[in-house]
């Protein structure tokens, strides 16, 4: 058995995926409201920001990994035009059928594909912009999911993964007994489950740091790799450029 973490446990690599989509499949009915509950709708911050250093255009291709309940691809969406367009995908079945029904139900029809990062069935060089929002730490090999990500960028294009990170010292002690005291207990009073949020938080400390994961994104190809930090470093912004 090959071993890699799920939270702070220790499983089979085989198995992670299956775990994770165990998560997911618990908590997608509750979603949206257990993120703007958990992080006090700051995510919707987050996500505007990364829409602006995205800045996608007119005949833009674009493609959301992870893409869960459609925010981003939404957003992306009213960007590119009539000549571009978003491709919305997710491992995730009922995560991708939540937000296939919200997109529709807000008029826009989108290609949806259920797939795995780490083997992206979409051709060389394609798209223009390729993002990741809150999915890649729960991916079990980063390194093979950061290389497809730039196989599928065309040259001069930009990945963009938002990601929980480490959030500056002053803020830490505050920010552990959050997350292992008071998550757990909201994802089971509106999402009736208390172990995913449980898992959430243990994920997050399992993830890389901002440098680590440059680091990751350099040694993945990306020419160029930059991070921004937001709310104390509570969520990081990394942005790669393939040359």
């Amino acid at each position: 058995m090959t071993a890699t973490h799920f939270g702070y446990k220790s499983v089979d690599e085989a198995d992670k995926a299956r775990h994770v989509r165990g998560v997911f499949d618990s908590v997608a009915p509750r979603y949206d409201v257990m993120n703007d509950l958990m992080s006090l709708g700051l995510h919707r911050a987050w996500k505007a920001f990364t829409l602006l250093v995205a800045d996608v255009r007119d005949g833009y291709v674009v493609l959301d990994i992870a893409g869960g309940t459609g925010d981003l691809a939404l957003a992306f969406s009213k960007k590119v035009g009539k000549t571009g367009h978003v491709v919305h995908t997710d491992i995730n079945e009922a995560m991708l059928r939540s937000g296939r029904n919200r997109l529709l139900d807000a008029g826009v029809a989108l290609p949806t594909a259920v797939c795995d990062a780490e083997q992206l069935p979409f051709a060389d060089n394609h798209f223009h912009v390729v993002s990741v929002a809150f999915g890649l730490r729960n991916m079990t090999h980063k390194d093979r999911a950061l290389a497809e990500m730039h196989r599928v960028l065309r040259p001069g294009g930009k990945l963009l993964v938002l990601e929980f990170s480490k959030v500056v010292a002053p803020l830490q002690r505050a920010y552990d007994w959050y997350s292992f005291n008071i998550l757990p207990r909201l994802g089971q009073l509106v999402a009736g489950d208390a172990d995913s949020y449980r898992y959430l938080a243990e994920s997050i400390r399992m993830h890389p740091d901002q440098q680590t994961l440059k680091t990751m994104l350099l040694k993945g190809g990306f020419a160029h790799v930059d991070y921004h930090n937001l709310t104390g470093g509570l969520v990081a912004l990394h942005v790669g450029i393939k040359a």
